[in-house]
């Protein structure tokens, strides 16, 4: 992915975290990180799943991320359980440089409270705030 996009259909974490909601169940959804901060971290060589069962806090750190420039916290949108993981980005980390909103999601999760995606981002807040 060589041009930033912030898609329309997620909520954005200031700490440059997305967070898609499914629309047939909204307890559900899906964490990555957003082009801008793939783009920051550079190539990325290694994903370290969290753990299925973990519960995570809303901009809390639920997992790490290594690129050849450095290691850094993913932070959770939302607050819930983990109840799965990218499986796929342990054996192909590139995938969240690649496609981070569809091949780069990194956990679905069980939200402990939808209310908490009032405090995110549409995309157009998300893009103002980086300039």
């Amino acid at each position: 992915m060589t041009d930033s996009s912030y898609p329309q259909d997620l909520l954005y974490h200031p700490e440059h975290d997305w967070v898609r909601i499914d629309p047939e169940d909204e307890t559900l959804a899906e964490f990555g990180i957003t082009w801008y901060a793939q783009d920051a971290l550079g190539e990325v060589v290694f994903f370290d799943p969290p753990t299925v069962g973990t519960i995570v806090g809303a901009g809390e750190s639920y997992t790490e991320v290594e690129s050849v420039k450095a290691v850094s916290d993913v932070i959770a949108p939302l607050s819930g359980e983990i109840v799965e993981v990218n499986a796929d980005l342990g054996r192909a980390p590139e995938a969240i440089n690649d496609d981070p909103y569809i091949t780069g999601w990194m956990v679905r999760v069980r939200l402990s409270d939808v209310s908490e995606k009032d405090d995110l981002l549409d995309a157009a807040a998300y893009a103002a705030s980086l300039d």
